[in-house]
C-alpha cells in the first residue's frame, strides 16, 4: 500500500507547529533553526516529495513563529501608541464597544527620551473603547491607544484567555485614549456582508430572531448575547450556530441538488456524466464561506466541505482517509494557528469516527434508512464527542446526545434552510419576510427545547480528579459500540462503566486540622479561598470591571455553596464579584464592616469574633465594635486563621496607623501574611513588618497595574525580614496548605522555577 503525499504533509505540517511552539517554550532564537531549514532543505532538495514536506514544516513554522514576533513589545506596554487601523468587528459591551482591530500603521506617542520599540509587527488588537463615538466595521480611524502584551488570570482549571487570544492572532489588548479624540480616516466600504447585515436590522422581526439569523447564515455570532451562548454551552449546541461544516455543507448539497436538477433536464441522457454541477456546489460552498468572513471555523468547514465534494464525485478522488489527512493538511497550511484551536480538533476527531463507523457498510435506503443512519451516528459519536468535550473544556452537557438527536435534523432540516431560502426570496415582497417568519417559530421551539433541557439537565463540571477517567470511560464505551466485532459482555461493561463512574467521586477529601488556602488570580483585586473539610469560606470577591466582567464568574461552575462570605470592605475591588454569587452560587452569611454599602444584608465583622470549623481557628482582630469613622480601607475587615502553630493574617485595606492598633492581638509567628492593600505604601509599615516577620508574604496584585503595586519600599521592608515573596501578578494563582504537621509549601500557577529556589 503507497503512503501517499497526504499524510505526510499533514505530519509534516503538524510538526512545523509543535517544534514552534518548543522553540518559542525553550526561549531558543528561532533565526539558528531557519538555518538549519535551509541548510536541510539544500541537502535535500535532490528529492523532491521529502523536500515539499519540509517546506510544508518550515511554512507553518513561519507562520507560529510570527504570530510570537507580532505581540507587543514588553516596552510598550502602557504607553500610549498612535495607530491608523481598520475596524474588523464591533460589539456593544454595556456603556462600551469591544473593538477588534486590524493596524495598518503605528507608531509609539511617548515623548520620552528612552528609546522605546517599534510597534511596526503589530497588527491585531483588541480593545475596549469607552466613547461616544460609534464604531462601523471597515472604517479606517486614527486613535492612540493604550495598550499591553495578550496576557490573562492564571487560575488552575480555568478558561485561559492568555492562550485563546494568542491562538486567535491577537497581539494586544488595551482600551482606547479619549485625548486626542479618534479621528474617523474612511468611511466602510460597501461589502455584501455588512450590506446582508444593515438588511437585516431593517427587518420587522424580532431582536433574537435577527441576532440568530445573524450567526446562522453570516457567521456574526458576536451578534449573539452572553445568555443565548450560555444556553449553547449548557445543551452541548454550539457547533449548531457557529459556521461550521454542517452550514457550508447544506449550502453546497442544497445547490448541487439544483444543479444536478437542472443537468437532468438539459442532458437527460448524460446527466449523470456532467462536471459542472459539481464545480458550481464547490463555487456556492467558496461564496458562502467568504460571505461567512472566512473565520477559522468558515474556512475549516470550506476546505473540508470542498475535498469532500471531490471524494462523492468520484472523479480521480481519494478515499476517505486520505481525504481527511488532505483536509488536515490544508488546514495547517492555511491556518498553522489551528493547531491550538479545540474546535479543529473535534471537528476531525468526529469526521474520523464517522469514516470509521460507516466505512464498509451499505448506503442508507430510504426516509427509514437515513433516520436509522442518523440516530446512529448521533449516538456512537455522543460519547467520544463528550469525552473529548471534557478533556478539552473540562465540562459536559449531559443532554447533549438526546438534544442533538432532534436539535441536529431540526437546524439542518427546518432552521437553516428556512434561514436561506428567505435571504434567496428576500427581493420578492413579503415571500422572504413570511419564510423568517417562519424561520422565527422554528427558532422559538429551538429555543424552548434548550431551554428545557438546561432546566432539567444542566451543564455538568465533574470535579477534576474524575476528568480523564469519565473521559476514558466514554471514549471505551464509544469504541466497543462503534467497532465491528466486539463481544457484547464487554460492550455492556463499558457502558455499566461509563453510568456508574459520575457517580464515583474520586476526589480526596481535606483532612480534619488542614485548610487549604487559595488565593486566586482576579487582577487588581483580592479573592481568597479557605476550605476545609466541611467548611468553606470566602474573604473577598475580587473586582468588577467597568465592562461588567467579575473574574469571580470564570473560577467555578454554578451552584457553588460557601459557608460564609468575609467582605473586607466595599470598595470594587474587593467587592466587585458580589453580583456573580448572587446570581450563580448560594452564600449562608455574610460579614461586613460597619457602615459598608453592600447589595447584600450582612453581619456587622467586629474585632473579637471568633470561631471554629474542622480544627481551624478564625478570629476577627479588626474593625472595633460600633460605628467609628475611619476611612473604608481603615475599616477593613482583619481576619487571623490558625491551625497548630501555623497562622494565616489577611489585613484587608488597612493602614499603617491602624496596623499599630491590633498590632499586639496579633499570634506569632506568621506563617503566612496576605499583605495590606495589594502591596501599597500606605500598609505594611516597618513597625508592623518587624514584629510579624512573616515567612511568606503574597502581594494580591494585578499585572502592570497602574499603581506598580507593590512599591519597591515595601518589598524591600519585607526582604529585610527574610521573608519568602509571591505575587498574583507575576506567579498566577497560589495555594498552601495549613497543617501542623508539614511545612508550608506554596504552589504556583505561573511556574517560575529560579524564584523557587530562592524560597
Amino acid at each position: 500500500m503507497r503512503l501517499g503525499v497526504a499524510m505526510p504533509a499533514a505530519l509534516a505540517a503538524f510538526a512545523g507547529g509543535v517544534f514552534a511552539w518548543y522553540c518559542h517554550a525553550a526561549g531558543v532564537t528561532p533565526n539558528a533553526f531557519g538555518w538549519v531549514f535551509v541548510v536541510a532543505l539544500l541537502v535535500m532538495g535532490w528529492r523532491l516529495r521529502a523536500g515539499i514536506w519540509l517546506l510544508i514544516g518550515v511554512w507553518v513554522f513561519i507562520g507560529v513563529q510570527n504570530e510570537w514576533g507580532s505581540r507587543l513589545a514588553a516596552g510598550l506596554s502602557g504607553e500610549d501608541i498612535t495607530v491608523e487601523a481598520t475596524v474588523l468587528t464591533a460589539q456593544p459591551l454595556g456603556h462600551a464597544t469591544r473593538l477588534l482591530l486590524n493596524i495598518d500603521k503605528c507608531q509609539n506617542s511617548s515623548n520620552s527620551p528612552v528609546q522605546r520599540p517599534s510597534c511596526s509587527a503589530l497588527a491585531k488588537v483588541r480593545i475596549s473603547a469607552y466613547s461616544d463615538e460609534r464604531f462601523k466595521p471597515g472604517e479606517q480611524w486614527q486613535m492612540t491607544l493604550r495598550l499591553r502584551p495578550p496576557s490573562g488570570f492564571a487560575n488552575p482549571d480555568t478558561f485561559n484567555y492568555e492562550q485563546w487570544l494568542w491562538r486567535e492572532g491577537i497581539h494586544a489588548t488595551g482600551y482606547l485614549r479619549q485625548e486626542p479624540a479618534p479621528v474617523r480616516l474612511s468611511s466602510a466600504s460597501p461589502s455584501l456582508r455588512q450590506l446582508a447585515l444593515d438588511f437585516l436590522t431593517r427587518q420587522p422581526l424580532d431582536e433574537r430572531t435577527k441576532r440568530w439569523l445573524a450567526a446562522l447564515t453570516l457567521g456574526d455570532s458576536e451578534q449573539l448575547t452572553q445568555d443565548d451562548w450560555s444556553l449553547l454551552n449548557a445543551t452541548g449546541t454550539t457547533h449548531l450556530v457557529v459556521i461550521s461544516g454542517l452550514h457550508v455543507g447544506l449550502v453546497a448539497s442544497f445547490v448541487l441538488l439544483l444543479a444536478k436538477l437542472g443537468a437532468r433536464f438539459a442532458t437527460p441522457t448524460n446527466w449523470r456524466m456532467r462536471t459542472w454541477p459539481w464545480w458550481l456546489a464547490a463555487l456556492a460552498c467558496v461564496s458562502y464561506a467568504t460571505l461567512a468572513g472566512m473565520a477559522p471555523p468558515a474556512m475549516r468547514a470550506m476546505i473540508m466541505t470542498l475535498i469532500g465534494l471531490w471524494v462523492l464525485s468520484g472523479r480521480h478522488a481519494p478515499g476517505p482517509w486520505q481525504a481527511w489527512w488532505l483536509a488536515l493538511a490544508l488546514v495547517l497550511i492555511s491556518d498553522p494557528l489551528a493547531l491550538w484551536r479545540p474546535g479543529m480538533w473535534l471537528s476531525f476527531v468526529a469526521v474520523a469516527w464517522l469514516i470509521i463507523i460507516w466505512q464498509g457498510r451499505r448506503r442508507p435506503q430510504g426516509i427509514k434508512g437515513w433516520c436509522w443512519a442518523l440516530v446512529r451516528s448521533q449516538l456512537l459519536l455522543a460519547p467520544l464527542m463528550a469525552a473529548a468535550v471534557l478533556v478539552a473544556f473540562g465540562r459536559v452537557a449531559p443532554a447533549a446526545p438526546l438534544i442533538n438527536l432532534v436539535a441536529v435534523p431540526w437546524v439542518s432540516s427546518v432552521m437553516v434552510p428556512m434561514a436561506l431560502l428567505g435571504w434567496l426570496l428576500s427581493l420578492i415582497p413579503l415571500v422572504g419576510e413570511a419564510m423568517w417568519l417562519l424561520f422565527e417559530q422554528a427558532l422559538s421551539v429551538f429555543h424552548l427545547l434548550l431551554t428545557l433541557a438546561m432546566q432539567h439537565w444542566p451543564l455538568w463540571e465533574p470535579d477534576r480528579s474524575l476528568t480523564y477517567p469519565l473521559a476514558f470511560a466514554l471514549l471505551l464505551l464509544s469504541l466497543c459500540w462503534g467497532l465491528p466485532a466486539v463481544l457484547p459482555g464487554l460492550r455492556y461493561s463499558a457502558t455499566a462503566l461509563a453510568l456508574a463512574l459520575p457517580w464515583w467521586s474520586l476526589s480526596t477529601s481535606i483532612p480534619q486540622n488542614t485548610l487549604r488556602v487559595s488565593v486566586h488570580d482576579v487582577g487588581q483585586g483580592q479573592l481568597i479561598e479557605l476550605r476545609s473539610e466541611h467548611y468553606r469560606l470566602l474573604y473577598d470577591t475580587g473586582p468588577r470591571f467597568r465592562s461588567g466582567f467579575m473574574p469571580l464568574e470564570t473560577l467555578w461552575s454554578p451552584g457553588q455553596q460557601f459557608d460564609q462570605v468575609i467582605v473586607s470592605h466595599a470598595d470594587n475591588d474587593h467587592a466587585g464579584g458580589i453580583g456573580a454569587l448572587l446570581a450563580d452560587h448560594q452564600v449562608r452569611r455574610w460579614l461586613a464592616p460597619t457602615g459598608e454599602t453592600l447589595p447584600v444584608s450582612s453581619i456587622d465583622c467586629q474585632r473579637g469574633q471568633s470561631w471554629q470549623r474542622d480544627g481551624v481557628n478564625y478570629r476577627i482582630l479588626w474593625p472595633p465594635e460600633g460605628d467609628s469613622a475611619f476611612s473604608a480601607n481603615d475599616r477593613s475587615c482583619v481576619l487571623e486563621v490558625n491551625v497548630g502553630e501555623q497562622r494565616l493574617l489577611i489585613t484587608g485595606d488597612v493602614g499603617t496607623e491602624v496596623e499599630r492598633r491590633f498590632l499586639r492581638d496579633v499570634t506569632l509567628p506568621v506563617s503566612v501574611l496576605v499583605a495590606g492593600h495589594h502591596g501599597s505604601g500606605t500598609s505594611s509599615g516597618i513597625q508592623f513588618v518587624r514584629h510579624t516577620a512573616p515567612e511568606h508574604v503574597i502581594f494580591s496584585a494585578g499585572q502592570s497595574n497602574a499603581f506598580q503595586h507593590p512599591v519597591d519600599s515595601v518589598v524591600r521592608r519585607f526582604r529585610q525580614q527574610g521573608s519568602c515573596l509571591w505575587s498574583t501578578a507575576q506567579d498566577g494563582a497560589l495555594r498552601f496548605w495549613l497543617n501542623a504537621a508539614h511545612p508550608i509549601e506554596v504552589e504556583t500557577t505561573r511556574p517560575l522555577p529560579r524564584r523557587h529556589n530562592q524560597c
